[in-house]
């Protein structure tokens, strides 16, 4: 977004962003922390706001911009549309799209138009209800031709290509899924901040797969806020704070609290109890959150991270000794945490970018409180976290691309 300060009242004004002039209509610049954004500011329309392009792009492919709605507004309908004549008339640009759940997502629609166009996204339903518009990219003609590659952003960061910094960008490792009655033990749940496969019978996540950039952890935390997901389906268990009481074993986040500070709804969402599992206190307050703080500082550096953690087995050993369960029963204690962590420096167009020496940390702890504090004794290979689950991990990178770094093992920057 640009420069100037939030506005506090929809306006009627053309603002000057990096890429050039836009017209507000019935808009502002957003800076709350109910406005949804990968960086500082994002544009939030409301009634039927419009924003529009007063700038012509040439050779243009495709048009992706980011959406969400505003807090927790329901949903509105949102429209894209195109101007070939400098803003005389437009046309509508793919189908309207309905913006609903909570944090960004993307809309792209073809253009491939040689000569000059711009844009205007419009607002066309939902009245009061607000949208969120960040990111706007414009690719060209020839996506494989860098001279030929466009990108105009909204945003004070490099504007991301479609898909980029999604929490699943790397593959499903389980292919998981959302259908409850064939797939409850690998049961595929999107929070929005991260996304999980779910074990219903063990009553934990298999993995938790989330992505980390420079927004997401700008210090802004909640209350310890821990908390049964009561939007799992009906008549499934629900594991509650307090069902870990006395167990011996802390609440151990899979994504953690300190990766999601961009917002208290962030950071909230990482309490939900279906993103913790039974962790020997030891490994979690001191293994774990040293391989955590150790992942930040590389995205402080100037990295992002894309991360998957998971836990398999039944049996580990916490404050009160050996368990293979809690609460009656219903809990399962895993007897190995792992994670891998790939770490790419910041950019566009991610998936590409991964490559043969793309630095990437795989480790596979015992839960056991009798744990090494230095996470580096359990540095394993992806390859062996493969062989121990079944999982097929970045699978969505090329075959010899996994071939490369999943072999290897992390010997440090």
């Amino acid at each position: 977004m640009p420069d100037r300060p939030g506005s506090k009242s929809y306006v009627n004004e053309s603002f000057e962003f990096k890429s050039g002039r836009w017209l507000l209509h019935d808009a502002l610049i957003g800076t709350t922390d109910n406005d949804v954004k990968h960086g500082k500011r994002s544009i939030r329309l409301h009634n039927n706001g419009k924003l529009s392009m007063q700038f012509d792009i040439e050779n243009v492919g495709k048009v992706t911009i980011y959406e969400a709605p505003y807090g927790k507004d329901r949903t509105s309908e949102l429209q894209l549309w195109a101007s070939y004549n400098g803003g005389q008339s437009y046309q509508q640009i793919g189908q309207s799209i309905n913006a609903s759940g909570y944090g960004l997502s993307y809309l792209t629609a073809l253009i491939n138009h040689t000569g000059p166009v711009r844009i205007e996204i419009r607002k066309i339903s939902g009245g009061k209800n607000r949208i969120n518009i960040d990111d706007i990219v414009f690719t060209g003609m020839d996506e494989k031709s860098s001279s030929n590659n466009i990108t105009a952003t909204a945003s004070s960061t490099d504007a991301p290509v479609s898909g980029d910094n999604e929490n699943l960008l790397l593959g499903n490792p389980s292919n998981a899924n959302n259908n409850v009655s064939t797939s409850a033990d690998n049961y595929l749940i999107d929070h929005n901040y991260y996304i999980e496969s779910y074990n219903k019978t063990k009553a934990e996540p298999n993995w938790v797969s989330w992505h980390i950039g420079a927004g997401d952890i700008t210090g802004k935390r909640g209350p310890d806020d821990f908390r049964a997901d009561t939007t799992l389906p009906a008549k499934w268990f629900k594991v509650d704070n307090t069902y870990y009481r006395g167990s011996g074993f802390d609440k151990g986040h899979n994504c953690p609290s300190g990766d999601r500070s961009s917002s208290s709804d962030a950071n909230s969402a990482t309490f939900l109890m279906d993103n913790i599992i039974p962790q020997a206190p030891n490994n979690n307050q001191h293994t774990w959150e040293h391989l955590e703080s150790f992942c930040r500082d590389r995205v402080k550096e100037g990295n992002e991270v894309y991360i998957i953690m998971g836990s398999y087995g039944t049996g580990g050993t916490g404050r009160n000794g050996y368990a293979t369960s809690i609460y009656k029963g219903k809990i399962n204690v895993p007897a190995h945490i792992w994670k891998v962590a790939v770490i790419i420096p910041n950019g566009n167009n991610d998936l590409h970018r991964v490559n043969a020496e793309t630095k990437v940390i795989a480790i596979d702890t015992p839960n056991d409180d009798n744990i090494d504090p230095n996470w580096m004794k359990y540095i394993c290979s992806v390859r062996d976290i493969e062989k121990a689950t079944g999982y097929n991990l970045l699978s969505a990178l090329p075959q010899d691309v996994q071939d490369a770094v999943e072999t290897k093992r992390f010997s440090g920057f």
